[in-house]
């Protein structure tokens, strides 16, 4: 979605487009519920709520989608995004003082040895590597991990509807100044685009980054991040069904050993043989 949102407009214009058509259906759904209407507003929590918002949506997407543009290939940006979830545990337990136990060690290890073998096989058709790029990815690296450490620890009271239109309404006015200034803010409204805003703004900013949200809010930090270690091999899997890309023996492995690392850090096994002995 990114690179086909590159293809009409600049990364800051297309987010800036996008986070303001969330916000709006967001706002409208407030609208239109009343209990959602008569929410007390503590403004506090509505700051903190902009400031997860700038580094959850604006910088982490903002990053990716700058990355892209500067040609960094899917292989090398999924690499470095994918220690987020090594990091976000490290943070987590000096930050938040969650606990950190060998099985999350062991887990965040095999999760990231998984992402590792299936982003080696993108290589290959990666473009050019660019300084600016990597530093593009970087950031959005900090920025998914301190805004998920940040909405864990300040941004929990607040109504998870109401979280989300203050970080998309905080990710416009972030955005809208790098689009205005060092971007030419020309969008190109082909059908193509269309259908891409549609599906980023229903399915991912309001769909997926509310289970995020309330994935967070329910649960460890460190646990939720370790589920963005499955990001990259259900995109192979997908590009094998959709795109008849080739689905190698590095892409099953590390699928696999994301699939075990995540479910290791998520204490399935221990459920399991838990209920097992019950």
């Amino acid at each position: 979605m990114a690179r086909w949102g590159m293809e009409t407009a600049e990364p800051a214009s297309f987010l800036s487009i996008r986070f303001a058509l969330a916000a709006f259906v967001l706002l409208a759904i407030a609208l239109i519920f009343p209990k959602l209407k008569t929410l007390p507003l503590d403004w506090t929590q509505v700051a903190h709520a902009a400031v997860a918002g700038v580094l959850l949506q604006a910088v982490y997407l903002g990053g990716v989608f700058a990355g892209v543009n500067q040609g960094i290939g899917a292989g090398l940006s999924s690499l470095i995004v994918g220690i987020q979830p090594v990091l976000t545990v490290v943070l987590a337990a000096v930050w938040l003082s969650e606990k950190l136990t060998w099985a999350k060690v062991i887990g965040i290890a095999m999760g990231f040895i998984g992402v590792a073998l299936v982003t080696a096989e993108w290589g290959h058709v990666d473009g050019a590597i660019s300084l600016q790029g990597i530093g593009f990815c970087v950031a959005a690296l900090l920025g998914i991990t301190i805004g998920t450490l940040y909405q864990k620890r300040f941004c929990q009271s607040l109504d998870l509807h109401i979280n989300m239109i203050v970080q998309y309404v905080a990710s416009v006015l972030f955005l809208l100044p790098f689009a205005l200034i060092w971007e030419s803010y020309t969008i190109d409204w082909t059908p193509k685009l269309i259908a891409v805003l549609v599906w980023l703004v229903f399915v991912l900013s309001i769909g997926a980054v509310f289970l995020l949200m309330w994935l967070i809010k329910m649960g460890e930090a460190g646990r939720v991040s370790t589920l963005f270690f499955l990001v990259p091999p259900v995109v192979a899997i997908e590009a094998w069904i959709l795109f008849d890309e080739p689905l190698t023996l590095y892409v099953i492995i590390g699928t696999l050993l994301c699939i075990f690392g995540v479910a290791i850090v998520s204490g399935v096994f221990s459920k399991f043989q838990q209920s097992t002995t019950k």
